[in-house]
């Protein structure tokens, strides 16, 4: 049951869902979905038959289902929204970053990857005025030693001078500049090689994962993973060149580029702007498992894997689109992002094509969260695929068709959406599923770290 204390609606609700004929049945579903907060409903039907002999192999139907619906997973990447979907995003991300970095024989990446050139970039923004911090000397600018969890962090030191039109306008710039970063590091790897961009590309790769946070003071970074290979991708191995050094070096220079910059004109009040990365720039080779390095292929996958299901929630912004700044009141949005929710707002006519007001829940920003080059290693939607492909498998099994022969099969099919989301009972409950189903996951993970590390399948 819920750890807190339910309204007396919900608890009715609660205790009508929990005492159904049909509970067990829900419970079933819903545990499917690995506890969604958020499930699909379809309505509709789906028939197996065998081509040859027009026998029925098999028939469903969501009339019996309870409420005559079947849920499925509302699939959300943002752990605020539903967090059992969420992990899952994670989980995919964390095995598509750590098989760029360690290979995956699953999906024809080589595990000599790991010996091509990799490094682990943090590229920040630039500042937009003085911010509350924890500096290493321990006393904000403020004269104040704040505590980790201090509101305050990431506030303007003088919200009057802040420049908030500059910060949510570089969010909003943000994607333009890590591609005309790209474009640069591409030149400065050539020039290093000591041969042109169309030699480059005859003789070297470079890929890329990367990911989006939000710094509480709003302002946007891109952690990424990038990578040296050979001219056709992973499955080739670099030139000789091509070191750590090299691409750290390139990194560096690319970074701070006249080139690598945006350029935004003056309109009416606003002055015209140019935005770089900020001087903040931190560039780590990536280590192999168990060397001791902090720097760790699981633990730079772990890491982006993390920042992947969140937006810009940690600066008290709201995870959907505003309608009216009057939600800011409704939802009691800190002073700090109020403002660069306003300034999306202020500036959104002044810049039509770059659809401030539509960004402003995400101050601006609109480029995607995560992200990779193509050929950086496997795809979200093939690891998707793969799992469904086997839970796939396991209802043909459990149906006996495992043993029929897919080309000799006619399915048809009629679904309709019917609706999403639970009853305040249903909700209660589903949270209970999910915290369950995490506990277990969880005490799986300790049983596997109490194995001997060559006894281990990561």
């Amino acid at each position: 049951m819920p750890d807190q204390l339910l309204d007396p609606t919900t608890l009715g609700d609660l205790l009508r869902v929990a005492s159904a004929d049909d509970y067990d049945r829900w419970h079933e579903q819903i545990r499917r979905t690995g506890g969604c907060a958020d499930p699909i409903h379809l309505t509709g039907w789906t028939l197996t038959k065998d081509k040859t002999t027009g026998e029925t192999l098999h028939h469903y139907s969501t009339d019996s289902e309870p409420g005559g619906r079947l849920r499925l997973a509302c699939g959300n990447r943002r752990a605020s929204r539903c967090p059992s979907c969420a992990y899952t995003y994670a989980g995919d991300t964390y095995h598509l970053i750590r098989a760029g970095l360690a290979g995956d024989d699953h999906r024809d990446i080589p595990a000599t990857v790991r010996e091509h050139p990799r490094v682990f970039a943090t590229l920040t923004a630039p500042s937009f005025g003085p911010v509350h911090n924890r500096p290493d000397s321990g006393t904000c600018r403020c004269g104040t030693h704040h505590p980790a969890d201090d509101p305050a962090l990431g506030t303007a030191l003088n919200p009057d001078t802040y420049d908030y039109a500059g910060a949510v306008l570089f969010n909003n710039h943000a994607g333009q500049l890590w591609q005309r970063f790209t474009n640069r590091l591409r030149r400065e790897l050539a020039a290093r090689a000591g041969m042109s961009q169309r030699e480059l590309k005859e003789a070297a790769r470079l890929s890329y994962g990367k990911v989006a946070e939000f710094q509480k003071r709003g302002a946007l970074h891109f952690h990424a993973v990038i990578r040296i290979d050979g001219p056709d991708g992973p499955d080739t191995p670099p030139p000789a060149w091509a070191t750590v050094e090299l691409l750290t070096d390139s990194i560096h220079a690319a970074a701070v580029h006249s080139y690598t910059s945006v350029s935004v004109p003056a309109v009416e009040d606003q002055p015209a702007r140019t935005f770089r990365w900020g001087t903040q720039l931190d560039v780590r080779p990536v280590k192999a498992f168990g060397d001791g390095s902090d720097i760790t292929e699981q633990a730079v996958a772990s890491y982006v894997a993390k920042y992947a299901t969140k937006a810009a929630e940690n600066t008290g912004t709201l995870d959907r689109r505003i309608g009216e700044l009057s939600e800011l009141d409704r939802h009691q949005v800190p002073d700090h992002t109020r403002r660069l929710i306003e300034a999306c707002k202020l500036l959104d006519p002044l810049y039509p094509d770059r659809r401030l007001w539509a960004w402003a829940h995400m101050l601006g920003f609109r480029g995607h969260f995560s992200s990779k080059s193509r050929r950086y290693s496997t795809t979200l939607g093939e690891l998707r695929q793969a799992r469904a492909d086997f839970r796939a498998a396991q209802e043909r099994q459990a149906l006996g068709l495992d043993e029929v022969e897919p080309d000799t099969v006619l399915v048809l099919a009629d679904w309709q959406y019917a609706g999403h989301g639970h009853t305040p009972g249903e909700s209660a409950l589903a949270a209970t599923i999910a915290r369950d189903l995490q506990h277990n996951r969880e005490t799986a993970r300790e049983a596997l770290r109490d194995q001997p590390a060559e006894e281990r399948e990561w």
